[in-house]
């Protein structure tokens, strides 16, 4: 994953033309992501490198939402939860889905999947992994009580049958052929059914759904909850029990340190370990200082402007045209983000099946968005507000659009929110414009689609443009339900046709992931959704 001073500038400039997703993040996006524990047999080779022990310290820029996997739906909350809980299956480098707390599955017709368990599983509390478990935590996520904001990922699911008590069957509603990948995602992650049964007692008593999980988050996986001082830091610890090869960390600190130019300095002090994101403008100065390297991932995240569509003028399709062709991204993308990442035309990345390369966009044409404002009334602009959280470069590409706005008289006031307020004032619509990202965890279009612009997913689940389309309604239901993969990838390619009809979004680019990473940390990786690999990480003492 290290890469060296003079490769890394190579591959920055040449990014300029193209990229290779092959990994992962750089900021907190929206999207949910997969459990932590794809490594590699040669991540795990590279790790002896260093000696076992020691307390990571990752400089952040946000805070967990909730360590609930069923609570919340955002990188920053799912980078801790995948250290913490396990899923059914993982992903790897590749997106490819392998076995986890499932070894083994199989379609036995075009509605029912079964699983075949890991025996021998433990949860942090000493309680029992098994099928009971596995249908308490999906029955969690589908009950509306719940409120899971990634109910989306198995409302498809009809019945789950516990057949031993290490085998279980998901009936489906309708063919669903990316279920073991949504089955990756980590709000599938299993947490302790003793826990879940306390958080459900505390609901009975008026508690809010989760507030226990969160408390006391208990799974299976390689790292234990220590402690969370919210807004400060969350501590996590060895599991010294793991049923696999234990982590080789003592423990690891997810450091929330707001200011890019602070966790570089966090770097340069040894206060921190690793800065999750580093921006592309301190890229040069990382790679001048001793003893710290940068690395860079490819991922199959989207970062965007979405328009609340509920709201005047955006609930007039023209308007949200002419912004898509008022601004030139490459501004952004060469400006602030140094080129690191690749133009999206779309909301899906090249490597997600059902991405179309010949999908039409909404180009660079200031002319044709003058004529779009005046067809809408607006010739003589308007006034609004674009919302951003406190990402250095969201905000700053909300300048950026603030200023190129500003030539077509919309006067734009940008005001940027804290992250826990920012996803929950966007979920409840009161918003004009935002800056966002999603990461299409599962590799497959329906998560990177259904999600984003279905009328069920309003909100919390991901759909923050308010997008209610009849039409793209049906072609999102029908692309999920069909398996046929020839024929789900001519749906996908009909429904980017109608997204570039509908406008809900400016779509900026496809952003490359970069961290600042001490020397003493070996064995580092991540997946292409932005997750930090830490179980075979090690720190040279």
């Amino acid at each position: 994953m290290k890469l060296s001073k003079k490769s890394l500038l190579l591959l920055v400039f040449g990014l300029l033309l193209s990229v290779v997703l092959v990994a992962c993040a750089s900021e907190p996006d929206e999207g949910g992501n997969t459990d932590s524990s794809g490594d590699s047999d040669a991540d795990s080779e590279e790790s002896t490198e260093g000696g076992e022990g020691g307390e990571l310290v990752i400089a952040t820029l946000s805070d967990a939402v909730s360590l609930d996997p069923a609570g919340s739906n955002d990188v920053p909350s799912s980078n801790v939860q995948a250290n913490i809980f396990e899923s059914l299956t993982k992903q790897d480098a590749n997106m490819e889905v392998q076995p986890s707390l499932a070894t083994e599955w199989e379609a036995i017709d075009d509605t029912t999947w079964e699983f075949k368990l890991r025996e021998g599983v433990k949860f942090h509390d000493g309680s029992d992994f098994n099928a009971e478990v596995v249908k308490a935590n999906i029955e969690r996520i589908l009950d509306p009580d719940v409120g899971s904001p990634r109910l989306f990922l198995y409302e498809m699911i009809e019945e789950i049958e516990v057949v031993d008590d290490y085998t279980i069957r998901f009936t489906t509603e309708f063919p669903f052929s990316p279920l073991p990948a949504h089955l990756a995602h980590n709000g599938g992650a299993m947490v302790s059914l003793d826990v879940i049964n306390e958080d459900y007692a505390a609901m009975e008593n008026g508690e809010d759904p989760g507030s226990v999980i969160n408390n006391n988050p208990v799974g299976t996986g390689f790292f234990k909850f220590d402690k969370w001082d919210p807004g400060s830091q969350i501590r996590l610890v060895k599991n010294e029990e793991y049923w696999d090869e234990p982590a080789k960390l003592d423990s690891v600190v997810f450091k929330v340190v707001t200011e890019g130019l602070t966790r570089v300095a966090e770097l340069q002090t040894g206060d921190s370990h690793i800065s999750d994101p580093l921006s592309p403008n301190d890229v040069e100065q990382v790679e001048a200082m001793d003893g710290v390297s940068v690395t860079q991932q490819g991922s199959v995240s989207l970062s965007y402007v979405g328009f609340n569509m509920e709201k005047e003028p955006f609930d007039d399709p023209n308007v949200r045209k002419a912004i898509n062709m008022a601004i030139d991204k490459s501004q952004i993308i060469d400006g602030i983000y140094n080129g690191v990442g690749t133009p999206a035309i779309g909301p899906l990345a090249p490597d997600v099946f059902g991405y179309d390369e010949n999908a039409p966009g909404l180009e660079y044409d200031p002319e044709q968005a003058k004529e779009l404002l005046a067809e809408a009334g607006l010739e003589d602009g308007f006034s609004t507000t674009l919302w951003t959280n406190d990402s250095q470069e969201r905000v700053d590409a909300a300048t950026n659009i603030q200023a190129q706005l500003k030539e077509f008289n919309i006067d734009v006031d940008v005001q940027v929110l804290e992250w826990g307020a920012y996803l929950e004032q966007t979920a409840q619509g009161e918003h004009d414009m935002f800056v966002l990202g999603w990461s299409t965890v599962t590799g497959d279009a329906d998560y990177g689609l259904y999600a984003l612009f279905h009328s069920n997913n309003v909100g919390d689940a991901g759909n923050r443009t308010f997008t209610k389309d009849e039409e793209l309604d049906a072609l999102l239901d029908e692309a999920r339900q069909e398996p046929d993969p020839e024929t789900r990838q001519q749906l996908y390619s009909e429904i980017q046709v109608k997204l570039t009809e509908v406008a809900p979004m400016l779509y900026i680019h496809h952003q490359d992931f970069l961290l600042g990473v001490s020397d003493k940390v070996q064995g580092l990786t991540q997946l292409p959704t932005q997750i930090l690999q830490l179980k075979d990480v090690t720190l040279e003492q």
